[in-house]
């Protein structure tokens, strides 16, 4: 986690800046510097909150942190592009007038850092971060564990073992659920703690990590997001619908959540739920079922370096996330007039003509749509999209970059 003096020339320019411009650089204490990556979700749309299974892979993405202590009892944190915060150590209750903002997710971690028996003491932190809000590429669960692992270097120093990533997961979890108030699951946040591509299953209490050995690079496939340019925080409602539905389906069987009522149970007493839930809550579920099983046999297609048949798989959660999930085109006011993610769903079926795969990315109603394009053409993709879409939409990644970490450096 720490000790490693060559991370220092690793530090963009930019953010020891930021830090030397706004908390100077005159303190004899080592500088610490942190890093944690974007995700992208490969198999799994919205089963992880269910006790399902998922796959998932961090990216070239970043955010990154320059931090020392402070000598005081005051954590301040300036946040390029969000600007900058302040909190007391000892104020550490959850606010709901900061719901939503960056405050929420700093105060939320250092809340989740002591409750975990922690001891809080004051520092000063510059972040930056080249992972795009918004776009479904999970900045804000980087940015959890990022202050996770910042947390632990600045807090604990004598520390030498690196973060557990469940435990700094389930942390960002908590503080995103109760602080920042969207009801997420605790992928994403795994995602970025480990690190590199790995299958998750949620079935028990703890999750369990499965690291995946697959080499991308190899496969012929590049991975490109494409930007719908709807920001997906503005639907925090209909999100917060899609695991408020599956929910009310498992305690109609008695259960806190689908992975623990049989399918055939379900299949049984459908008719039941759809009477009393709606369609839209069977179908969630009918979804959440068929998907949690298509993630655990798309591991075994990656696994065995089946790449063809793991994109089969994408392609079906793709069809089953827009029609039975329901959570590419927001409703909005109920008109259709605005639908940017199904637009570029029809627009990457279009341009792969039969070849690749491509699906709605992370939680939906906006944000990215993932694309598995050949190699030889992810150039042409990329054109045609930005030209068809009328601006810079294709962001290419790489899958499989290192977890969150944190180091410390001289100054």
């Amino acid at each position: 986690m720490m000790g490693a003096q060559e991370a220092g020339d690793r530090v963009p320019a930019l953010l020891r800046e930021r830090f030397a411009e706004r908390f100077g650089g005159g303190s004899a204490d080592p500088l610490v510097f942190a890093s944690a990556p974007g995700r992208v979700e490969l198999a799994g749309n919205h089963t992880d909150h269910q006790g399902g299974r998922t796959i998932s892979a961090a990216i070239d993405r970043r955010v990154r942190a320059l931090a020392a202590p402070n000598g005081t009892d005051e954590i301040r944190v300036s946040m390029e592009g969000f600007g900058d915060v302040a909190l007391r150590c000892d104020d550490l209750d959850a606010r709901g007038g900061e719901r939503g903002t960056s405050l929420a997710l700093v105060r939320g971690m250092a809340a989740a850092y002591a409750r975990a028996g922690g001891t809080l003491a004051g520092f000063d932190a510059a972040t930056c971060s080249d992972i795009p809000a918004g776009g479904g590429l999970s900045s804000s669960a980087a940015f959890e564990v990022l202050f996770g692992v910042l947390l632990r270097a600045l807090c604990d120093p004598a520390g030498s073992a690196p973060p557990d990533p469940v435990a700094l997961a389930l942390e960002g979890a908590w503080a995103e659920r109760t602080y920042f108030g969207k009801p997420c699951g605790v992928q994403d946040q795994l995602a970025s703690a480990h690190g590199g591509v790995a299958a998750f299953d949620f079935s028990d209490a703890m999750p369990r990590i499965e690291p995946i050995a697959f080499d991308w690079d190899a496969c012929g496939y590049a991975l490109c997001l494409v930007d719908s340019r709807c920001d997906h925080a503005a639907y925090a409602d209909e999100y917060a619908a899609v695991p408020a539905d599956m929910r009310a389906v498992a305690r109609r069987f008695g259960r806190g959540r689908l992975e623990d009522v049989p399918y055939p149970a379900f299949l049984a007493r459908l008719a039941d739920v759809r009477e009393r839930l709606g369609d839209r809550a069977a179908l969630r579920a009918l979804h959440y079922f068929e998907e949690t099983r298509r993630a655990a046999t798309q591991r075994r297609a990656l696994e065995s370096g089946d790449i063809e048949g793991f994109l089969d798989g994408v392609r079906q959660s793709g069809a089953s996330s827009a029609q039975f999930l329901q959570n590419v085109s927001a409703r909005g006011d109920g008109s259709g007039a605005r639908q940017p993610a199904m637009t570029v769903l029809a627009l990457c079926a279009h341009l792969l003509d039969g070849r690749g795969a491509y699906r709605i990315h992370g939680g939906g109603f906006g944000g990215s749509v993932l694309a598995f394009v050949p190699v030889g053409d992810v150039d042409a993709f990329c054109e045609s999209m930005n030209g068809l879409l009328g601006y810079d939409a294709c962001l290419r990644v790489k899958a499989g970059g290192r977890g969150a970490h944190a180091e410390r450096i001289a100054r």
